[in-house]
């Protein structure tokens, strides 16, 4: 037996018309994923270059006692630039600008 539903007509329009709300659904998923995913790997990068910072700075400064300030600025530029920060950071020190 086939369902009554099956027997109705559906109108050519409607049919194309929910296929292109399904599209549309499908279409902004994937541009919100696409977002989402560039949003993480942005978080994921400044997340590593902080650590990697933060881990650069306090192995200076226990073994070779260079004496950097972990304060705002440094975790800042640690977070921006990585471990090209930290080398500034050491020579800025060296130099005497710290």
């Amino acid at each position: 037996m086939i369902p009554y539903v099956l027997l109705t007509a559906v109108p050519i329009g409607s049919i194309v018309s929910i296929l292109i709300v399904i599209a549309a659904i499908f279409l902004i998923l994937a541009i919100l994923f696409k977002i989402g995913s560039v949003f993480m790997k942005f978080i994921f990068g400044i997340i590593a270059n902080s650590l990697m910072g933060l881990l650069a700075i306090f192995a200076l400064n226990y073994f070779f006692n260079v004496g950097i300030a972990i304060n705002t600025a440094t975790l800042v530029a640690t977070a921006l630039f990585g471990l090209p920060a930290v080398g500034t950071l050491v020579l800025v020190h060296i130099l005497g600008g710290m």
